[in-house]
């Protein structure tokens, strides 16, 4: 006999996550508790990280200023060691062209 795939809201979700999240509970407690298996909360809380819990972008409130400005300064933290390295290479191959 076939099991049937349960469906849970985007809301039921969200309410898991964040019981995980800023409860501090565990996958298996929050499992336990709304009666869904612990590698489902798992799975939940790690597409809730990604952005993309229930297959579309989750943002339920817009970015606040902190965090967008923590983005924008690891961003261009990344860049600028980027460009460092390419500033290196460049300098490598030119020197062993001559």
């Amino acid at each position: 006999m076939a099991s049937r795939r349960s469906k849970y809201t985007l809301e039921f979700k969200q309410e898991a996550v964040r019981l995980v999240q800023e409860e501090n509970l565990t996958f298996a407690q929050v499992g336990k508790d709304l009666g869904v298996d612990k590698g489902t909360v798992r799975t939940w809380s790690r597409q809730a990280a990604a952005g993309q819990l229930g297959g579309v972008t989750n943002r339920s409130r817009p970015m606040s200023v902190e965090e967008e400005l923590a983005k924008l300064r690891r961003e261009n933290r990344i860049l600028r060691e980027e460009r460092e390295i390419l500033k290196k290479a460049a300098a490598f191959f030119a020197k062993e062209s001559r």
